[in-house]
């Protein structure tokens, strides 16, 4: 029987339609991709749980922001030292025992947090410990986990599967704070401790049922510092590699304005309500990845990478630029908004290209060093931009660092034209 009168079939372009521009989650149909995706999906929110936690807890102990911030450098740096040789673990071992054991040390620590909270321990070096353990074990967990999605997933879905990730990540970011500032004065601070150290327990599970993950070859690996070392001479033999990090140092450490935020919310917009403004700043640039990823469905048929990690720095820029300028907080947290979408890109087309361009038993040195990348560098960037801001006001710091963002990301793409012209069928 032939279709109604009145009505036609629909052809596969049009059954497409708006779904082009949706999220691609064919990665998500390979059972042992799916494992992994959801694990990261487990702790993504779990995780922010604590990072809320840790500085609110230090802050109620001590009355003091500098406490906070000493803190977190008590965390930076296990997890630079440990990403760069988990890294290279990572090429030695099977990928799996390794997540394995990093998870279940993560889910220890967080258990930790939660007696020592429970107790009322009230000591901040405890807690300090306690943090440094756990950013050693994420260290190494990460670029494990990061070099195990090309062994789970076929080149052409490594755009998708990034942004699935990346995705996850900036919603966890978004409502990990939101949830941990609700529940925090109806359980208190202990109990959110022990919600981020079941939510492990759960991803432990997704992690144990994932295949083996042994190293390719069966020449047997070291994992020392001069392991670490062959990572580091392998970025600058293959320039894709190191133009790839490049940008996102010059995007972060330029352009991430975030430690005037605080300023901006009390002085620029506080008209708007300085706790509205500033919980609007910070949630702008997450917001805005998270959209991102909901409506990455196009980056599986790009096939020019490099240039889409150009033009995404490069918008990441203009953003700022145009946050700076904003004449109001909408404005603003508008322009914020717009740059983590331009930031999603970036992420999702260096991971692929990282993904692509290093060999197997490299991929874990490289998000070891991609780790410390993101982590390090909007750290650096607090740094600077705290003190421009200081120097030449708020406003002026943010434009300053998205223009220094513009004009630094086109003289290395047109000086060093290797990003721009990579393409993922030229491998």
């Amino acid at each position: 029987m032939g279709p109604q009168a009145g009505t036609e079939p629909k052809t596969p372009s049009a059954q497409a339609g708006w779904r082009r521009f949706v999220m691609d989650t064919r990665p998500l149909r390979r059972p042992a991709y799916r494992r992994l995706w959801s694990s990261t999906t487990v702790t993504g929110i779990g995780s922010q749980l604590t990072a809320v936690a840790v500085p609110k807890q230090v802050y109620d102990i001590t009355g003091s922001s500098a406490w906070v911030g000493y803190t977190s450098f008590a965390g930076l740096v296990p997890l630079v030292v440990f990403a760069l040789w988990g890294g290279a673990i990572a090429d030695a071992v099977d990928r799996r025992k390794l997540l394995l054991f990093t998870n279940a040390g993560i889910a220890v620590t967080s258990v930790l947090f939660w007696v020592q909270a429970a107790t009322g321990a009230e000591s901040v070096v405890v807690l300090m410990v306690l943090l440094a353990a756990q950013q050693a074990l994420f260290g190494v967990n990460f670029p494990t986990r990061s070099a195990s999605v090309a062994r789970l997933v076929p080149a052409s879905e490594l755009p998708a599967a990034n942004a699935l990730n990346s995705t996850v990540s900036a919603t966890g970011m978004v409502f990990g704070p939101l949830l941990a500032g609700a529940l925090i004065p109806v359980i208190g601070l202990p109990e959110l401790y022990l919600i981020d150290a079941l939510a492990l327990c759960a991803a432990l599970w997704a992690v144990w049922r994932l295949p083996p993950l042994p190293p390719l070859t069966d020449v047997r690996r070291r994992a020392g510092w001069r392991q670490v070392a062959e990572g580091f001479r392998y970025i600058t033999a293959r320039r894709v590699l190191l133009l790839s990090f490049l940008a996102d140092i010059v995007a972060m450490v330029f352009g991430m304005p975030r430690a005037l935020f605080p300023q901006l919310a009390a002085t620029t917009y506080e008209s708007s309500g300085e706790g509205l403004a500033l919980g609007l700043l910070f949630a702008a640039i997450p917001m805005g990845a998270m959209a991102g990823g909901l409506l990455s469905g196009t980056f599986s048929r790009i096939r020019s990478h490099g240039f889409m990690v150009v033009a995404a720095v490069v918008a990441w820029g203009a953003a700022v630029v145009g946050c700076g300028l904003s004449p109001n907080l909408w404005w603003a947290v508008g322009f914020l908004a717009a740059g983590g979408v331009a930031d999603m890109v970036s992420m999702v087309f260096r991971g692929a290209i990282l993904q692509s361009v290093a060999t197997d038993e490299m991929r874990g040195r490289m998000q070891g060093v991609f780790t410390v990348v993101v982590a390090g560098g909007p750290r650096v960037a607090d740094l600077l931009h705290g003190t421009a801001g200081s120097v030449i006001g708020t406003r002026a710091a943010v434009t300053a660092g998205g223009l220094l963002v513009i004009v630094t990301m086109l003289v290395l793409a047109l000086a060093m034209p290797a990003l721009r012209r990579y393409r993922a069928d030229a491998g």
